[in-house]
């Protein structure tokens, strides 16, 4: 163990030896580690980010959350022409269904429709994300509140109109002043603002601190149930260790009947479950792991013959020094180890080198962004193992060559 202590540390010198005395030869070298290293831990913290930061703010629903409506999440075996000729959900056929289907927890209805701004006073928030819902909206979706309240059912099923703000529309609209109480603009008609989320940073899609909610039958009663322009959605949420397969059948069953769907018609309808949106994440997220890792495969690639290049160039300038520790008595192993440390000690520095820079432009992103970019251990032992295998693999030739050189030849070559 002493003996490879030993050997370790003066590869380590050598290593050391090479970057001092050719600095720019060797920096040139250890590039495409370092770019091939920067770019796929780049490339996996960034997705491990995102994907984490989808899992926080999802972490509220249910993976057999139901979404109906007359689009498909995914794929679909049925043509798009005869796709948008489904009908939108209706109001009528959300109470029917709240009133007859068993082992559900809560069942929603909401209606997605156009942005608009909103007014206070003097000041306007323009492009804000309006969210019609039923009162049932919140214990589906799992609101957080800064203070105040969400609307209850009399105010929804009457279409009051109250409002409850995300947080950065009520600092845009109210600055420091309570929010509370106050009356917003909206449709060309006040809002009481009843309630004020809890800030959740930035979102995948449209943020609920850059939306608002609204009564759902206010936006019914303003355009009506048949407007093309508007896409409704009932939200199921079933009872905890409901058989699932049961419960999409019973949904299709009751709207079949609700609608008159005859025998051998198809469904005009879509059951989406939340788990199937969250596996077609997954399968986005797998996707972008492996483009970052053929990208980074080239740049490794050409680390790699840099990395050889230096060994190939060092065994060259060290030729007498082999022949002169060959026949003092070392093995060929002894040989042949010290290349092979020497070429990972070189490729795992720009290896570090690459995940600084890593390091530093997350620390940088999230402060700019306001999006948490989070450099693991896992993608940090991950860029230097993989430094080390390149170093490993790329000493491999140099390392033999230079132990097999014969001591005799070696030290008359060197002279």
């Amino acid at each position: 163990m002493i003996v490879y202590l030993r050997l370790l540390k003066e590869s380590f010198g050598f290593a050391m030896n090479a970057l001092r005395s050719n600095k720019l030869r060797t920096l040139l070298s250890l590039l495409g580690v370092t770019i091939g290293i920067f770019s796929i831990i780049a490339v996996l913290a960034a997705v491990d980010s995102l994907d984490r930061k989808i899992s926080d703010e999802l972490s509220s629903l249910d993976k057999n959350t139901i979404y109906l409506l007359k689009f498909s999440f995914g794929p679909s075996d049925i043509p798009q022409w005869k796709r948008e000729q489904f009908p939108n959900v209706k109001y009528t056929e959300y109470v029917y269904l709240k009133n007859t289907m068993t082992h559900t927890e809560q069942l929603g209805y909401q209606i997605f429709t156009k942005r608009e701004n909103i007014k206070y006073e003097s000041n306007t928030v323009s492009d804000v994300n309006i969210v019609p819902v039923s009162h049932e909206f919140i214990d589906i979706q799992g609101l957080k509140f800064e203070k105040g309240r969400f609307y209850n059912e009399s105010e929804a099923n009457s279409g009051a109109p109250v409002i409850v703000v995300g947080d950065e529309i009520a600092k845009s609209l109210f600055e420091d002043s309570e929010p509370i109480g106050k009356k917003v603009r909206l449709y060309g008609q006040k809002f009481t603002v009843i309630g004020v989320l809890k800030k959740i940073g930035s979102s995948l899609g449209d943020s609920d601190d850059s939306s608002v909610f609204i009564p759902v039958n206010f936006v019914r009663r303003l355009y009506g149930d048949n407007n093309p322009n508007l896409t409704n959605v009932i939200i199921f949420k079933p009872e905890k260790g409901v058989d699932m397969e049961e419960y999409k059948s019973e949904i299709t069953q009751k709207l079949r009947s609700f609608r008159g769907l005859k025998a051998g018609e198809i469904d005009n309808f879509f059951i989406n479950v939340f788990g199937g949106f969250l596996d077609l994440i997954d399968n986005i997220i797998g996707e972008m792991n492996l483009v970052g890792w053929i990208i980074s495969g080239f740049s490794l690639l050409v680390g790699g013959f840099g990395i050889a290049n230096i060994m190939f160039v060092s065994v060259k300038e060290r030729t007498n020094l082999i022949g002169i520790q060959k026949s003092l008595g070392a093995k060929n192993r002894f040989i042949l180890l010290q290349f092979l440390f020497e070429a990972i000690i070189l490729s795992v520095l720009g290896g570090i080198i690459g995940l600084v820079m890593v390091w530093i432009i997350a620390m940088v992103l999230t402060k700019v962004l306001d999006f948490e970019f989070v450099l693991g251990l896992g993608n940090i032992l991950l860029g230097t193992g993989l430094a080390a295998v390149i170093g490993l693999i790329s000493g491999i030739l140099p390392a033999i060559s230079a132990s097999k050189l014969d001591p005799v030849e070696a030290i008359r070559t060197g002279m």
